[in-house]
């Protein structure tokens, strides 16, 4: 079996923390370098319920896309919930090693999973890498479609090729309007609108739009020069789990390679913070809000 350090070592050339954003928490937050590991769980969030599974699973490494410390902290008290998250990976020899931007712009990364889960042919960067001479890595892609949708219908499959969440799939935009390329960026994604706007794309998928820039980009896209652009708004977490079966598949033949024989495991445990949703009622007046 390998030692951890050894299984790290490879995580890092797949993402290398150099290429965190600046502001970013990557890398391993818990675990001994000499410790073997035979069983790794990726999951987006390292939360409890996470962790808990990966005691009850047996593993001895847990990678995350989410930091579980991106500010500074003064304690590692069990009575905090991040504090208990780690108190149960020590006490259980369990490590935890994220991989957050770096995956992000990586090639394979976040948003080449999110495009293939959703079958959409992968064309370029949104926001290319200046650092990669092969134009490959970089923030979001820009996609197209094997054959042209209305904003409904492609809304429709996202909603069937993502993870279920109490969210779905919000629209903006002519719901019949159709789509022929699509720009997709997993996470939290209303900051690229500019560069959405330059790429020339029909919708833009990503999560986390809030009200006023995303009323703004309607508005100017549908009174501008360029035809109009869809939104689509997705639950932050759905974007980015098709990224863990990606990167559990790189491990995979990593560790193929090398003989070292790791099982590995995505968890597909929930981890959106929402958990109910209630729809308006499509028949009510549009004409004003209720007093």
């Amino acid at each position: 079996m390998p030692r951890l350090s050894e299984v790290i070592a490879a995580l890092e050339n797949l993402w290398p923390a150099e290429r965190a954003e600046s502001w970013d928490a990557v890398g391993t937050v818990v675990g001994d370098p000499e410790q073997e590991v035979s069983r790794v769980l990726f999951a987006v969030d390292p939360v409890q319920e996470i962790v808990e599974e990966a005691v009850r699973l047996g593993a001895d490494l847990l990678v995350t896309h989410h930091p579980l410390y991106l500010r500074g902290t003064t304690t590692v008290a069990a009575s905090t919930f991040k504090g208990r998250v780690v108190h149960t990976l020590i006490k259980n020899d369990i490590a935890l090693h994220v991989a957050h931007t770096n995956a992000d712009t990586a090639d394979p990364g976040v948003s080449d999973a999110l495009a293939g889960a959703l079958d959409l042919r992968v064309v370029r960067p949104l926001v290319p890498d200046p650092s990669d001479p092969e134009g490959r890595r970089g923030l979001g892609r820009v996609c197209e479609l094997d054959h042209p949708l209305t904003v409904r219908e492609f809304a429709a499959r996202a909603a069937e090729r993502l993870p279920a969440t109490a969210q779905g799939i919000r629209a903006a935009g002519d719901p019949e309007a159709l789509v022929r390329t699509v720009a997709v960026s997993g996470g939290s994604g209303d900051s690229l609108f500019d560069h959405v706007r330059a790429a020339g794309v029909d919708a833009f998928l990503t999560a986390d739009l809030r009200h006023h820039p995303a009323s703004e980009f309607i508005a100017d896209r549908a009174h501008g020069a360029h035809s109009p652009l869809a939104l689509l708004d997705a639950a932050h977490w759905a974007t980015e789990w098709p990224w863990c079966e990606l990167a559990a598949t790189q491990l995979d033949e990593i560790s193929e390679r090398r003989g070292w024989g790791l099982r590995v495991h995505v968890s597909r445990t929930v981890t959106d913070p929402w958990t109910a949703h209630a729809a308006s009622n499509a028949t009510s007046s549009s004409m004003g809000a209720p007093n």
